[in-house]
């Protein structure tokens, strides 16, 4: 941060629009899904005409208070929608359903991590309402095309009070909602498709005001980089407005990912201009108590009681448990190895890196790896027994494994004459040959060099292909070394 920046506090709030996982929309039966023809999951309840009413979609209400448990909100029982009357040229009704007064959530906070401490990010409140359609500039030189297949699909927005403070703040709580929508099943989280996305509104202040600046919204950011990015770029462009003493206006902004730029669109409305009213076609909807306690008993266990478990019952460092909780696929990939072995870190060790790797590099997930769980836990229980070496594990048995997954490790491990030797005769004239052939390395050892026992260790595993146990080596080694 310059020092210019750093004479300013950076005010954020993000408004994260979820298009939840149902099959139709809120207020009518017509399909939501994505990359369909323009205007096929469309009808004249979408389209507006004349005569025709509304209808409740009640997966929306069990998926939002979901949303609400989850993140510790407050359920509103009793609950209305609202008209919205703020020109959408891809609505044809010509308002926007939404809720005003009455959010379906009230309140609550999402943790986020960074730096190796937590922060609650507090929400203002998470409240039900229709998307709009999409309009399409670049087909046509002279006309807009407008496709009506988004217009009426649900969506929950999770509006953030101003409390995050930069944009790794930021970053750190879209990538823990994006997170938590995916864990509990209500939006499959892609922002590519759009079924994610984020506004936010940003001001500066000087350091130490209590007041809040005239904020900017950046609208529709697209990947939790560019909110990162963009946020970064608005606020300095608002703190050099700030030292010129030119005012800021309260406006609605583009962000231009090509050249990393934000420009107008639009000078902000506040919301008495959306002139919000009761929606006349629908009626208001109760939730229960004992509707909510459904709900809430209907939900996974959540990835911060897995951090948990997995700490006390398995005994996993909290970086092990955090990286393993990160999908929900990975726990049970490690639960399903633990009934075998009880080598909890070792199972730990593979997921966080072979198999990171391995489907990094092949782009796909644990789940499509055939390897039993009973194959697994034998080749961790040989690597700590000591017949096998890890390096040889990862390097030769686990890619027959691949290609052969109903192998059994113990065999492999045979026909490829790569099991272990723990025979302190055989290691010694290992040790022998490597320390006869470095003499000058022994003498810097004996000087006080004593990180070069890695070396010699390296030696001895390279004369004996692999299989000469590492421990052993390194106990005799020291023997001579030091005698």
């Amino acid at each position: 941060m310059t020092t210019t920046a750093s004479k300013y506090e950076i005010v954020i709030g993000l408004e994260v629009h979820a298009q939840l996982s149902t099959t139709s929309k809120l207020f009518s039966g017509d399909a939501t899904s994505f990359g369909a023809a323009p205007n096929t999951h469309t009808s004249p309840i979408i389209l507006g005409h004349p005569g025709t009413l509304p209808k409740m979609n009640e997966r929306a209400i069990e998926m939002a208070v979901k949303m609400g448990l989850v993140c510790h909100s407050e359920i509103e029982e009793v609950n209305y929608f609202a008209r919205k009357h703020y020109f959408y040229p891809d609505l044809p009704k010509g308002y926007q359903v939404s809720q005003h007064t009455t959010p379906i959530c009230k309140g609550g906070f999402v943790t986020i991590r960074l730096n190796g401490e937590t922060k609650k990010v507090f929400l203002n409140r998470i409240h039900l309402e229709e998307d709009a359609g999409k309009s399409i500039h670049d087909l046509h030189d002279t006309k807009t095309c407008l496709d009506y297949n988004r217009a009426g699909v649900i969506l929950i927005e999770i509006v953030t009070d101003p409390v995050i403070r930069s944009s790794e703040e930021a970053f750190a709580f879209v990538t823990e909602l994006r997170k938590l929508v995916r864990w509990i099943g209500i939006c499959d989280g892609n922002m590519e498709e759009g079924s994610l996305r984020c506004d936010a509104n940003i001001s500066v202040r000087p350091n130490a005001a209590t007041w809040l600046g005239t904020k900017v919204e950046i609208k529709n950011l697209n990947s939790i980089r560019n909110v990162k990015k963009a946020i970064e770029i608005e606020a300095a462009r608002l703190i050099d407005l700030s030292e010129a003493k030119k005012p800021i206006v309260q406006e609605t902004r583009g962000f231009n990912a090509d050249n990393d730029t934000t420009y107008s669109i639009r000078t902000k409305e506040d919301a008495d201009d959306y002139r919000y009213f009761p929606e006349p076609d629908l009626t208001p909807f109760i939730i229960t108590p004992e509707r909510i306690e459904n709900y809430r008993m209907q939900l996974p266990t959540l990835p911060e009681e897995w951090v948990a478990q997995l700490m006390e019952r398995y005994l996993l460092p909290e970086y092990d448990a955090r990286i393993i909780t990160e999908d929900e696929s990975h726990i049970q990939f490690f639960i399903a190895i633990s009934n075998y072995t009880k080598a909890y870190k070792a199972i730990a060790n593979w997921m966080i890196g072979p198999l990171k790797s391995y489907c990094n590099e092949h782009l796909c997930s644990f789940s499509s790896i055939s390897i039993s769980p009973k194959n697994w836990a034998t080749l961790i229980e040989m690597i700590e027994e000591g017949k096998l070496s890890f390096s040889v594990a990862v390097a030769k048995i686990f890619p027959k494994l691949i290609e052969n997954p109903n192998l059994s490790p113990e065999t492999l491990a045979v026909e490829l004459n790569l099991l272990q030797v723990s025979d302190i005769n055989n290691i010694n004239a290992w040790v022998d040959a490597v320390l006869l052939n470095m003499p000058e390395k022994v003498i810097e050892f004996k000087k006080g060099k004593k990180g070069l026992i890695g070396l010699f260790v390296g030696e001895v595993k390279k004369i004996s292909n692999g299989k000469a146990d590492p421990k052993v080596s390194t106990e005799l080694l020291l023997r001579k070394l030091n005698s």
